[in-house]
């Protein structure tokens, strides 16, 4: 991110470019209500500046043309000011004009958000009003850079608005809601006062060794360094599990052409997504939609049918699918209950073994065994292949066990381990790293203190703990890591 100045006033739009209900320009910074003093003309008769904090306002962005601009490069400025003066103002939009004051606003700083009409030259046009007025258009994530740098929230926070905007189900959502609210922050900002706590502490008994606070042997220095340990470890343990909350798992369907993948996923989808026939090799390259299983993202993949057809087109697909459940967090193998297994069946039991999978029998509507729990014809012979893999039985023609299907599905996922809303959940790679290095910092401090070693070995490690926590929510935090964190982040946010 190139470096400007926290003194310069900034511009965005910060909604989705293109038509729609409205557009919002956002301007934020010291010179933020004298710029809408100059483009905004309201039906009251009074300024931007003039209007209480938390207020809406109706009026007109207006280009004056008889004013000269700080930064307009238009032919105008070659213009004598009589005839400048000459040209009528130009009304740019119909508009709702919004006003925080600082420091109660999104940044900290004074606040307009100019509503306009959203179209896309509308939109632009107010923006490119607003910068010839003075402002200049916000970096990647500047918005939110600023609340962080003015000490309106802490860096998980900040990484959490991203998490919100980008959030695909309710579950990932409420883990970044969870965040932005400050979940992580206090568990962190604990720990960081635990330990500087305890640093201090040792930090007297080296600069004061004649007062003879050997704080080393004291009992209830190792139970607060294994109590600051569990809760490094529970928020580390919980990575895999917000990982899948925040990225979504790759499930891929794969099995022998006609067992009906395709109609499998549509039913998931509740809609039509595939084109379904009877005709085997109807599906001749993978199709991936997103679907929520419990508030948990799904990225479901259907694949072509695995097997040898006499079709270059078909082998190409063939080919794609093998490649996607490489990739597969958990592999949905179909099979028919209403045929025994085969060797192109034989074949896709071989090239998923040792993958995460669930084992699904289609059409048991259409096998002549229809007593519960006993092994379809489809699977006769070959139980010794599942050994240890779930198997469930369905009809997606009946839809029978659609439901079991789904939670075997989210049981494939958590394996058991995370129920949402407990607390605080990692999902960030970066806060993963961090913790990491801290834990193995307070493992060599509680084994120091164990062996009664020097207090001054043990400070080092206990500063690097400290250092490394204090990354998570900002504290000595670089322009470069900043600078990583906001680049991936809308202009307008």
């Amino acid at each position: 991110m190139n470096k400007f100045s926290l003194d310069d006033t900034i511009a965005a739009v910060s909604t989705p470019l293109g038509e729609g209900g409205i557009g919002i320009v956002r301007v934020s910074g010291a010179r933020a209500l004298e710029i809408a003093d100059k483009i905004f003309v309201s039906k009251d008769g009074k300024k931007p500046s003039d209007y209480e904090t938390y207020t809406i306002h109706y009026g007109h962005i207006i280009h004056r043309r008889g004013v000269v601009v700080e930064n307009d490069v238009s032919p105008r400025r070659c213009m004598t000011r009589d005839a400048r003066r000459a040209t009528r103002d130009e009304i740019i939009d119909e508009v709702l004009l919004t006003v925080m004051r600082a420091p109660k606003s999104y940044t900290k700083e004074d606040i307009v958000e100019i509503n306009c009409h959203g179209g896309i030259h509308t939109v632009k046009k107010a923006l490119d009003l607003v910068v010839k007025h003075g402002a200049r258009v916000a970096q990647p994530g500047e918005f939110t850079k600023r609340a962080f740098l003015n000490g309106r929230i802490d860096l998980t926070q900040a990484e959490a608005v991203l998490d919100v905007i980008r959030a695909k189900t309710e579950g990932s959502l409420k883990a970044a809601v969870g965040q932005l609210e400050g979940c992580l922050s206090k568990d962190v900002t604990c720990m960081l006062d635990a330990l500087v706590g305890i640093a201090s502490h040792i930090e007297a008994s080296i600069d004061f060794p004649d007062e003879e606070l050997d704080i080393i042997k004291e009992e209830s220095l190792e139970g607060k360094i294994a109590g600051i340990l569990d809760k490094m470890k529970g928020l580390i343990d919980s990575f895999s599990e917000g990982v899948v909350l925040r990225e979504g798992v790759l499930a891929v369907i794969c099995g022998k052409p006609n067992v009906g993948k395709s109609s499998l996923m549509n039913l998931l989808l509740r809609r039509d997504r595939v084109i379904v026939a009877p005709i085997p090799g109807t599906t001749r390259d993978a199709v991936e939609e997103m679907i929520s299983l419990n508030g948990v993202p799904i990225r479901l993949v259907d694949t072509a049918g695995i097997g040898e057809v006499n079709d270059v087109l078909y082998k190409e697909s063939s080919g794609r699918s093998k490649r996607y459940i490489e990739k597969a967090d958990i592999v949905l193998l179909m099979l028919d209950a209403s045929t025994e297994i085969d060797e192109e069946d034989l074949e896709i039991i071989r090239l998923v073994e040792g993958r995460k999978k669930l084992v699904i029998v289609n059409k048991i509507d259409l096998s002549t065994n229809t007593t519960p729990g006993v092994a379809r014809p489809g699977v006769v012979g070959a139980a010794h292949l599942f050994k240890g893999d779930a198997v469930v039985e369905i009809s997606v023609e009946k839809k029978i066990n659609i439901d079991l299907l789904e939670r075997s599905i989210l049981d494939m996922v958590w394996s058991g381990k995370y129920i949402q809303g407990e607390g605080a959940i990692l999902t960030n790679a970066r806060h993963k790293e961090l913790l990491d290095k801290a834990l193995d910092n307070m493992l060599s401090v509680s084994k120091a203190v164990k062996d009664a070693m020097h207090p001054e070995l043990i400070a080092v490690d206990l500063k690097e703990a400290v250092f490394n926590l204090g990354l998570i929510v900002g504290q000595s935090a670089s322009d470069d890591i900043l600078d990583r964190i906001f680049e991936n982040f809308c202009i307008g946010k």
